[in-house]
């Protein structure tokens, strides 16, 4: 992405529009290498499952992803309370310095990882009055887009699919919604497989993608998100140029007028 188009969170600017998760990963070493190919500035990070300093003795993912590098953002993955939600954002703020970014997520049932709408709005409502920027993990409901936007979240993000299934964009119609109605930026999270659901899913207008199985349990996770990094900008690019209309029956390439006979 250029310089003179970025993605801005919270008020700050990002030249890349893709975010990636950081698990399922074969160790740190190909994290830090599929993050790299990636291009990615922003890197979520399950508070719940990864160490980033609350195990002295372990393995420590901010040696890998240094956050002066990198804008860390701690989620709260494994939650299904809002209660629970909140506890683990205010850990993360005390574990990165009063870090005040987080994804905030909260699941319903543990099948389809779909989120708890009504926990959820719940959890931003606390964390936005707590001085929290809140990117939000949501279904792909336009009501509850408009809501957690008005509640004062700094990005919704509707899900594509269901979490880790790789289904790709199930639902345009809705997307296409909430974007028209969108007044904070709209990134779709969860569901993407391949490089084409992430060009669709920018190509729709979205603002930017978050993903991480689709990456990371690749064959080659380094070569695919590298692939991921171009599919995000030509989704942009084309969306950008503005489509062709579409028609029902063809339209020569060439022209007809003055054809020789």
């Amino acid at each position: 992405m250029s310089d003179d188009d970025p993605l801005v969170i919270a008020g700050r600017s990002y030249t890349s529009r893709l975010l990636v998760g950081t698990g399922k990963y074969r160790d740190l070493e190909q994290t830090r290498d599929a993050v790299a190919a990636s291009g990615a500035e922003i890197v979520t990070v399950a508070l719940r499952r990864t160490n980033i300093g609350q195990d002295p003795d372990a393995p420590n993912l901010l040696d890998v992803l240094p956050p002066d590098e990198y804008t860390i953002l701690p989620n709260t993955a494994g939650c299904y309370t809002a209660k629970d939600a909140i506890r683990t954002c205010r850990l993360a703020r005390e574990l990165l310095g009063d870090h005040r970014l987080v994804k905030l997520e909260v699941l319903g049932d543990p099948r389809t990882l779909y989120p708890d709408v009504a926990q959820t709005i719940v959890a931003a409502e606390t964390l936005v009055v707590e001085g929290f920027e809140v990117m939000v993990y949501t279904n792909d409901d336009p009501v509850v887009a408009r809501r957690l936007a008005e509640v004062g979240c700094v990005a919704v993000m509707p899900l594509a699919a269901p979490i880790g299934s790789g289904q790709g964009i199930r639902n345009p119609g809705n997307l296409k919604i909430i974007l028209e109605e969108a007044t904070t930026p709209i990134l779709v999270d969860a569901g993407v497989g391949i490089a084409s659901d992430a060009a669709i899913a920018m190509e729709l207008g979205c603002d930017g993608v978050l993903m991480n199985t689709a990456i990371a349990e690749a064959g080659d996770p380094v070569r695919m998100a590298r692939a991921m990094r171009l599919a995000v900008e030509a989704g942009r690019a084309a969306w950008q140029a503005g489509r062709m209309p579409e028609r029902r029956f063809a339209s020569s390439s060439s022209p007809t007028e003055g054809t020789l006979t």
